[in-house]
């Protein structure tokens, strides 16, 4: 049987709106950077998990709380790093979208670190 990797078991507790939770398994120097120039008002560092929760609260209000993240795969990468791959849905200025992007976490002593979201810009999917 093949054991789960701690990694793994530390991103499935990750809940952006349970701040117990986000407490318990982000560093207190936790940093998520957002990196998508089509976005320039919410595109940056969003620090501490107030910084994250703010992140997710902005995205829910720029697609009308339509924004969700699928996960399609997850890939722990050494000790340290996960490479999860999703397909985010939103309506984004009346438009239904698709995206691809990945989100490369960096844990420590079972502690988030730091994340990069990075979204597939060229091939997003406007859903007629």
């Amino acid at each position: 049987m093949n054991k789960q990797h701690s990694n793994i078991a530390v991103l499935k507790k990750f809940d952006p709106m349970n701040k117990t939770v986000m407490t318990e398994i982000l560093a207190k120097d936790f940093i998520w950077h957002f990196i998508n120039p089509e976005l320039p008002d919410i595109q940056g560092d969003y620090l501490g998990a107030e910084g994250l929760v703010n992140f997710f609260k902005t995205m829910a209000g720029q697609t009308d709380g339509t924004f969700k993240v699928n996960p399609l795969s997850i890939t722990p990468i050494g000790d340290e790093f996960v490479v999860v791959h999703v397909k985010d849905t939103m309506t984004l200025n009346g438009k239904q979208m698709k995206v691809d992007a990945i989100v490369v976490w960096h844990i420590v002593d079972e502690k988030i670190k730091e994340a990069w979201d990075i979204p597939a810009l060229h091939t997003a999917t406007v859903v007629e």
